[in-house]
């Protein structure tokens, strides 16, 4: 027997899991590292302790599994986005500390080419709005700020790349610089138009070209292997909310996944059409198989199973995360309580960085069960706004909704989103869908799995949540929400 290894590297710990044919796990380990704040709104993560708990769960899951590393057919690595890394081609050390996705450093940055109208561009070529959450300004940092990054660079001893790069670099020894579509298309100088670098997308930003890793699809034989002491075919690699849309077999278009974590990340599958939105979402390459090219529309909500964590440390309605599903489960509905966690403003497709929290519809009458029952609600409504704004850039409807991540657990949650929807939502058997996802791009380029309708064949629901809410009692509270929404944002003079 034979096996697949998944790369998990997350922005606190890094895992490795082993699944095997049928996509079942068959073992796993995570290893934390250390998370840096030189001074506030910046986040730093140090690039050997990265590559070094990669290796070593790696190595550990083996172990434990009681196999030998020529056991595994294939490596697939999943990542962090745009956490970016700049390193010396010669020594292989990194010139600066990894800066993370999470890091605001460049904001002005950014705000600065705004002004200077250059936002237009940058989303017509790369799909993506002008943030700092992107890796192109973080690159353009470490270059301005690091004294011998732009000798190194012009010396042709400099690469930089998101973290799949660095770790494909550290795995094959120093011999490939690269990195994929997916990672690619979340820097800002990735032009899903021309499918390549965009020269004058670098040079608004002062990126040498030449630092910049090679393009190469999500799934193919990208390289080998010593550094499990036999040489294994890296043949996967995605970033991890496009890993966690293939894991989900979200193969065709107009199928998409939602991920439940502090945040929520949604993503429909476009098919080979990129969709370039007009409700402020962002266009980003799902993976490609071959030469086959696959999009995504992606949204994002600041504030998912947060709320719920705000429930828990600051207003102290209930214990554990786990208690909320009970607590709100004592009443029959909100009591005509509404609330907007917009405590970080409010993501897609709103994009008010200063609209703040919102709780609406208070009476003497309101419970505990009450508040409790509205967060969880809004979690929902976010995700429907994000739907909605999908549907109308794609021009798809939702026929339903795949879901994975620790709130997907909550059975209240899961089955209001899918009465809000008015779509089934089905949660999966296997919850590790990110790793899952890489296994299955590294399965395919090594003929472990022959093709996708395989995979789809493999996809296994736990359960499937059914609408069951008069659209009436669903319109109503929508519109409640929205109304909601209206006095939250920061222009509400109401």
């Amino acid at each position: 027997m034979s096996y697949i290894l998944a790369l998990d590297q997350g922005t606190t710990s890094s895992r490795a899991i082993i699944f095997d044919r049928q996509g079942s796990v068959v073992g796993t380990a995570q290893k934390e590292f250390k998370q840096i704040y030189p001074q506030p709104g910046w986040v730093e993560h140090d690039p050997n302790e990265i590559w070094e708990s990669q290796l070593s769960v790696a190595q550990q899951v083996i172990d434990e599994c009681g196999l030998l590393c020529q056991d595994i057919s294939g490596i697939g690595v999943t990542n962090q986005r745009e956490t970016t890394v700049l390193w010396n081609r010669d020594s292989g050390e990194p010139i600066h500390h990894a800066i993370v996705w999470q890091d605001r450093r460049t904001s002005e940055y950014c705000d600065q080419l705004r002004a200077e109208g250059l936002a237009d561009l940058f989303q017509q070529r790369t799909g993506l709005v002008l943030d700092s959450y992107f890796s192109g300004t973080k690159i353009k940092w470490i270059l301005d700020h690091v004294s011998t990054a732009r000798d190194l660079a012009s010396s042709g001893r400099l690469c930089a790349g998101t973290i799949d790069s660095w770790l494909i670099w550290k795995l094959s020894n120093g011999q490939h610089h690269c990195t994929d579509v997916s990672n690619a298309s979340r820097t800002l100088l990735y032009n899903f138009t021309t499918q390549s670098w965009d020269e004058e997308l670098c040079e608004i930003l002062s990126i040498p070209m030449e630092i910049l890793p090679n393009i190469v699809p999500s799934s193919g034989h990208i390289c080998h292997t010593d550094a499990l002491n036999h040489s294994i075919p890296i043949s996967g690699i995605a970033g991890d909310q496009q890993a966690a849309l293939f894991g989900q077999v979200c193969s065709k278009s107009g199928m998409a996944k939602n991920t439940y974590g502090t945040g929520c990340f949604l993503l429909m599958n476009t098919g080979v059409d990129a969709h370039p939105s007009e409700n402020q979402l962002l266009t980003t390459v799902a993976w490609q198989i071959g030469q086959n090219m696959h999009y995504a529309l992606e949204g994002s909500v600041f504030i998912g199973g947060a709320v719920v964590q705000w429930l828990r440390d600051e207003l102290g309605l209930i214990q554990t995360s786990s208690d909320v599903e009970s607590l709100a489960s004592q009443v029959d509905d909100n009591g005509g309580v509404t609330i907007v966690p917009a405590f970080t403003g409010l993501g897609a497709p709103h994009w008010d960085p200063y609209a703040r929290g919102t709780i609406t519809g208070l009476t003497r009458g309101s419970k505990a069960a009450h508040i409790a029952r509205a967060a969880l609600e809004s979690i929902a409504y976010q995700s429907a706004d994000v739907i909605k704004a999908m549907e109308a850039d794609a021009k798809i409807n939702l026929t339903e909704l795949r879901v994975d991540g620790g709130a997907t657990s909550n059975n209240l949650l899961m089955q209001f989103q899918a009465d809000i929807l008015d779509v089934p939502v089905l949660r999966p058997a296997v919850h590790e869908t990110t790793a899952l996802g890489a296994a299955y791009l590294s399965g395919l380029a090594v003929g472990y799995w022959s093709d996708v309708d395989t995979l789809s064949e493999l996809w296994q629901v736990d359960q499937i949540f059914e609408p069951q809410m008069a659209r009436s009692t669903a319109n109503d509270l929508m519109e409640a929400w929205n109304q909601a929404v209206l006095r939250s944002k920061s222009n509400h003079t109401a």
